[in-house]
């Protein structure tokens, strides 16, 4: 331990002295024959100097200058790049002294690192296993909490906002809807807490995909369908798959039977009951054209429309009479155009509009 100190001691001084003063060919002929000494001069001047490539400075190497002077970073520079490529050329001064000489360290070979005894590799393997036992503790821990996920997804009043959910699983939010979402090992549970939204279902057989609302629930493994919380109504519409809806007991405590809703299916649940039909799936997919951008109708009364309007825009639109409220409409128009559909209303039916800055009124005329 003594003969290392006072080694790198000496290869402090020597690089302490060349970048502290003038450096002569002496003092270069000086160098390498102390490095040629031994292997361990070299290996402490390579540490050295590789430290001061790192830090920029090292307060070590100020042996030789006034207290609290640091030897200029870029003295360095042009020996340090010079000891780890081919020798360069030596610039000479005037009188034929070298002038920035690097050391030849070409030939520094490290000697092999002893070979570890039974009892030193004891330390190592020790916590080798203590880090193996942790990582597996670890790993336990991680199976045990494996698939527990908590979240919530929102859109405002005019978003359409699709999230991917913790399992792999694609929900597509319709304006102003929310989502509070746990998963554990067990089953998915999404609970629509307002609006609509659309799913594409991660296969998983083990963990079944269950959407909540108002009493009731639809079940699905992998598939593709939306769901729909209207003030006393949910409507699910399936795509792809089957799904199950269930419901809660009725008023008289009597158990609800489930439906399986095939793809191209429309459920409505309420206070009444679980009424499903079955249409031709082009025309089930009209009823989520509101992900595109669109609102699709079929000979629906205005005011259906009008409610339609109203959970896209802020700004409302109002039917001001029963006779408006009765007219019946069809085709598919854009929910972020209000003003063009009021338009196309002014034209084609006798209807007046009175616009305000937070709503439009639809009279009849």
């Amino acid at each position: 331990m003594a003969d290392s100190r006072k080694i790198e001691s000496a290869a402090a001084a020597w690089l302490a002295r060349r970048d502290a003063g003038p450096w002569t060919a002496q003092d270069q002929q000086a160098l390498e024959a102390w490095l040629a000494e031994s292997t361990a001069h070299r290996v402490a001047l390579l540490r050295l100097q590789s430290a001061w490539a790192e830090a920029g400075r090292l307060q070590a190497l100020a042996a030789g200058l006034p207290e609290g002077e640091i030897p200029p970073r870029d003295q360095w520079s042009d020996w340090i790049v010079a000891g780890a490529r081919e020798p360069v050329s030596v610039p000479m001064d005037a009188v034929g002294s070298a002038v920035n000489a690097a050391p030849d360290l070409r030939a520094l070979a490290f000697a092999p690192r002893p070979r570890a005894t039974r009892s030193a590799r004891w330390p190592s393997a020790a916590a080798a296993a203590a880090v193996l036992f942790l990582a597996a503790g670890l790993g336990w821990s991680g199976w045990q909490l494996g698939g527990r996920h908590q979240a919530s997804y929102a859109s405002a009043i005019g978003e359409v906002r699709e999230v991917v959910l913790a399992d792999g699983s694609r929900a597509t939010l319709s304006s102003d809807s929310r989502l509070d979402l746990r998963f554990d090992r067990g089953q998915r549970h999404v609970a629509l807490v307002r609006g609509e939204a659309f799913f594409d279902v991660a296969h998983d057989r083990a963990r079944p995909f269950v959407v909540e609302a108002d009493g009731h629930r639809a079940v699905a493994v992998g598939t593709r369908y939306a769901v729909r919380r209207d003030a006393e109504t949910l409507r699910v519409v399936v795509t792809e798959g089957r799904v199950r809806l269930e419901s809660a007991p009725g008023a008289d405590g009597r158990a609800v039977p489930s439906a399986l809703l095939p793809a191209g299916s429309l459920a409505t649940a309420g206070r009444e009951g679980v009424l499903v039909r079955s249409l031709p799936l082009a025309q089930a997919k009209r009823y989520l054209e509101w992900r595109k951008g669109f609102l699709a109708f079929e000979d629906v009364p205005l005011t259906t429309a009008a409610d339609e309007f109203n959970r896209f825009n802020a700004r409302r639109l109002e039917l001001a009479d029963p006779a408006v409220a009765q007219l019946r409409i069809g085709g598919n128009f854009r929910w972020s155009n209000l003003e063009g559909f009021v338009g196309l209303l002014e034209q084609g039916f006798p209807v007046r509009a009175e616009r305000h800055p937070d709503r439009i009124v639809l009279h009849s005329r």
